[in-house]
C-alpha cells in the first residue's frame, strides 16, 4: 500500500513538472498551452497570464 502511494505521488510530481515545462516552453516560444480546467473547460493560457476559453465545436475535431 505504501509503495502504491509513493508511485502515485511520483506520478503527480511528474505531471506537475511536465506542466511547468510546457509553460516555460510556451513563454520561450511566445505561444500558449492548452489544458482542461477543473470545471471541464478547455482553455488556452498565454505566458502573460491571459486565459482564453476554447469554443466547443459540434461534431468536428478540426
Amino acid at each position: 500500500m505504501v509503495m502504491q502511494m509513493n508511485q502515485f505521488k511520483d506520478i503527480q510530481k511528474l505531471i506537475k513538472l511536465t506542466g511547468d515545462r510546457a509553460k516555460l516552453d510556451a513563454k520561450a516560444n511566445e505561444t500558449y498551452i492548452v489544458y482542461k480546467t477543473a470545471e471541464g473547460h478547455i482553455v488556452k493560457e498565454y505566458s502573460n497570464g491571459n486565459v482564453i476559453p476554447v469554443p466547443e465545436k459540434d461534431g468536428s475535431h478540426a
